[in-house]
C-alpha cells in the first residue's frame, strides 16, 4: 500500500479532498455540526500530510517534470490523464493544501448555515486547484481550470455579502471567457501537433504572427485570473462579497493559477512571443504596480483596500517573469508564496474583525489596539510584511525582482520599487485609523480578544511569514533548477527554420 501511494502521490493530492468533500456532503446532519466540522478537519490535515512527501522526496537538482503518473484517457483524440510536478508547482500545491486547512479551521465556529456544504466546496476546490498545479496534458489542465469556478461561485453565492449574485456573475463571466480563448489555443495546437500533452507543445515551432496570437489566447486567461490592470475589476467585488474562507482562497490560491499558467503555458510554447511582447507585459505590470497603489489609498473598505493590495503585489510576479533572468523568476515565485501567506492573514484578520463589529468599513474602527492587543500585534505585523519590511517574506520576493529589474532596465527597478512607498502609505493609513487612536464605534470598547482559535491561525502563519522571510533557501533551493531550465527554454527561438532567423 505504501509502494502504490509513493507511485501516486499527485492523483492522492488531487483526488483524497475531492472525496474527502464528497464524504463530507454524503454523511452530514445538520444537527450535528461540530461532527461535520470534526470530519472537514481531518480530511483537510490527511490530505495536507498527503503533499507533504511531494517536497520530501523531490530532487532539488532536476529541473524536469518529476513524480509523473497517468494512463490513457480518452484515446480516440490522445488525451492522457497525465500528471507531473517541477520546482514550479511544489510550492503552490503545498500552499493550496496547506491554506485550505487554514480555511476549515477559521470558519469553525463562524459558519452556523450550510456547514456540509461550505467544508465540502473548499475541500474540493482544493483538490481541483492542485489538479491545476499537476496536469500535463492540455484537456486535463482544462477541465481542472474550469472545474474549480464551480465550488468558487458556490462559496461566494451562498455565503457572500448583499451584492453576491452581481459578483459572482462578473466573477464567473471574466473568467469563463479568457479561458474559451485558451481552449481554441489548445485546440490549433492538437490540430498542428496531434497531442495534448504540454512537452510536446514545448518542441513546436511555429511563425512568430502564429505564437503572437497563441500567446495573447493564453494572456486572456490569465491576465485575468492573476488579475493584471486592466481586466482586474472583478477581483475587488468578489472579495467584498466572498465570505472570509473565500477571500482567503481566491487571494492566496486562485490568484496564483494565472501566474503559474504563464510559466507552464504561454511563455514556453510561445517563448518568441513572449520576448516580442515583453514590453507590453512590463508596461502593464508597473501599471499594476504603481497605479493600483494609488486607488488602494482611497479605499474606505477594508477588503478592497486589501484586495487591490493584491493586485499591485501580482504585478510584482509578472514583471519578474517577463525581466527574463534567474533573479526576477525566482523572485516572482518566492513572491507567489509569501503573498499567499500574507494576503491570507489579512483577509482573516478583516475577518476576526467582521465576526465581531459586522463591518467592513475603515471608519467604523479605531483604537482597536486599547481593546485587543493581540490581534492588533498581528495585525500591525502582517501589514508590515505587506509593505515589504525586511526580515518578512514580503521583503524577499519584492527584494529579488527589484535586483533583477535593475539587471533589465534601471527604470523598471525605480517604478516597481515605488510600491515599497506606496504600499507603506495605504497599509500605514489603514493600521492607522483602525487600531490607533480614538475609539469610533461603541462596539470597539467592547471587542474581546483573539480566541485559541484565531490565536493559533494567525500564530502559525506569523511563523510562516517570518521563516520565510528570515531563510528562503528551502523555496529557493527547490525553484532554481526549474528557473533555469525555463529561461534556458525560453532563450531558444522556435521559429521554423525556413524563414532564415
Amino acid at each position: 500500500m505504501l509502494n502504490y501511494f509513493t507511485q501516486h502521490l499527485l492523483s492522492f493530492a488531487i483526488w483524497l479532498p475531492v472525496f474527502a468533500g464528497i464524504i463530507v456532503l454524503a454523511v452530514a446532519n445538520d444537527n450535528k455540526p461540530d461532527a461535520t466540522r470534526w470530519l472537514a478537519l481531518l480530511a483537510s490535515a490527511v490530505s495536507f500530510l498527503a503533499t507533504i512527501p511531494l517536497y520530501t522526496q523531490f530532487n532539488f537538482a532536476e529541473g524536469g517534470f518529476q513524480f509523473q503518473e497517468g494512463f490513457r484517457w480518452i484515446p480516440a483524440f490522445n488525451i492522457n490523464y497525465h500528471l507531473g510536478v517541477d520546482g514550479l508547482a511544489v510550492p503552490l500545491i503545498l500552499l493550496t493544501s496547506f491554506t485550505t486547512l487554514i480555511v476549515i479551521i477559521s470558519a469553525w465556529e463562524v459558519i452556523q448555515k450550510r456547514v456540509a456544504q461550505y467544508m465540502a466546496c473548499f475541500l474540493i476546490m482544493s483538490g481541483l486547484m492542485i489538479g491545476v498545479f499537476s496536469a500535463l496534458d492540455a484537456i486535463l489542465y482544462y477541465v481542472f481550470w474550469e472545474a474549480m469556478l464551480i465550488p468558487m461561485f458556490l462559496v461566494i453565492g451562498i455565503w457572500g455579502g448583499p451584492n453576491r449574485v452581481y459578483a459572482t456573475v462578473k466573477f464567473f463571466l471574466y473568467t469563463l471567457l479568457g479561458s474559451l480563448l485558451m481552449l481554441v489555443a489548445f485546440i490549433y495546437l492538437y490540430l498542428k501537433t496531434g497531442s495534448f500533452e504540454v512537452v510536446d507543445y514545448y518542441k513546436f515551432a511555429m511563425p512568430l504572427d502564429v505564437q503572437v496570437l497563441i500567446f495573447l489566447a493564453f494572456f486572456a486567461a490569465f491576465a485575468v485570473k492573476i488579475p493584471m490592470w486592466p481586466v482586474h475589476t472583478w477581483l475587488p467585488d468578489a472579495h467584498v462579497e466572498a465570505p472570509t474562507g473565500g477571500s482567503v482562497v481566491l487571494a492566496a490560491i486562485a490568484l496564483k493559477l494565472g501566474g503559474y499558467s504563464f510559466l507552464r503555458f504561454a511563455m514556453p510554447i510561445a517563448p518568441d512571443a513572449a520576448h516580442h511582447l515583453s514590453g507590453y507585459m512590463i508596461a502593464l505590470s508597473l501599471i499594476a504596480i504603481v497605479y493600483i497603489a494609488f486607488v488602494a489609498l482611497v479605499q474606505k473598505d477594508m477588503k478592497k483596500l486589501i484586495a487591490y493590495s493584491s493586485i499591485s503585489h501580482m504585478g510584482f510576479v509578472t514583471l519578474g517573469f517577463f525581466i527574463f533572468n534567474n533573479l526576477g523568476l525566482e523572485g516572482a515565485i518566492v513572491q507567489m508564496v509569501s503573498h499567499g501567506f500574507i494576503s491570507a492573514a489579512m483577509f482573516l484578520c478583516v475577518g476576526v474583525l467582521y465576526d465581531r463589529v459586522h463591518s467592513r468599513q475603515i471608519e467604523s474602527y479605531g483604537g482597536v489596539a486599547n481593546t485587543m492587543p493581540a490581534f492588533a500585534a498581528f495585525a500591525v505585523f502582517f501589514a508590515m510584511a505587506n509593505t515589504g519590511l525586511p526580515g518578512t517574506s514580503g521583503f524577499v520576493g519584492e527584494f529579488m525582482v527589484i535586483l533583477g529589474a535593475i539587471q533589465t532596465n534601471f527604470w523598471y527597478a525605480f517604478l516597481a520599487s515605488l510600491t515599497l512607498i506606496f504600499g507603506a502609505a495605504y497599509t500605514l493609513w489603514m493600521v492607522k485609523r483602525v487600531f490607533y487612536g480614538a475609539v469610533a464605534n461603541e462596539k470597539v470598547v467592547v471587542l474581546k480578544d483573539l480566541n485559541k482559535r484565531e490565536f493559533l491561525i494567525l500564530a502559525v502563519l506569523a511563523v510562516m511569514v517570518l521563516a520565510l522571510g528570515v531563510y528562503p533557501q528551502p523555496l529557493t533551493d527547490m525553484t532554481n533548477a526549474t528557473a533555469n531550465q525555463l529561461l534556458s527554454t525560453l532563450a531558444q527561438s522556435k521559429l521554423p527554420v525556413s524563414l532564415g532567423l
